[in-house]
């Protein structure tokens, strides 16, 4: 690496929603899909959801104040990601 490079470590992140915990362990997806909202889920061989992926999640709460996220059993909503958006 030269003196003018920078090298980036993300430190991780942990978004808990509606109960559920989400991070960046790196896990197997098996399934996947999209909620009605258009966001992508993914789910593991045990059917849970292992990864989710909020499209235009700024423009969602700009819009709306929060994010849905409509799953095969329940809604969830998330309200409380400021922090989480303005490090992205």
């Amino acid at each position: 690496m030269d003196s003018g490079s920078v090298r980036r470590t993300l430190a991780p992140t942990a978004v808990k929603i509606a109960g559920i915990e989400f991070d960046r362990v790196v896990t197997t997806a098996v399934d996947f899909d999209a909620t009605p909202e258009g966001h992508h889920t993914r789910y593991g061989p045990d059917g849970s959801l292992v990864g989710l992926t909020i499209v235009n999640a700024r423009w969602w709460l700009e819009k709306d104040g929060e994010i849905a996220i409509t799953l095969a059993e329940q809604k969830v909503r998330a309200t409380d990601i400021g922090a989480v958006l303005a490090a992205a």
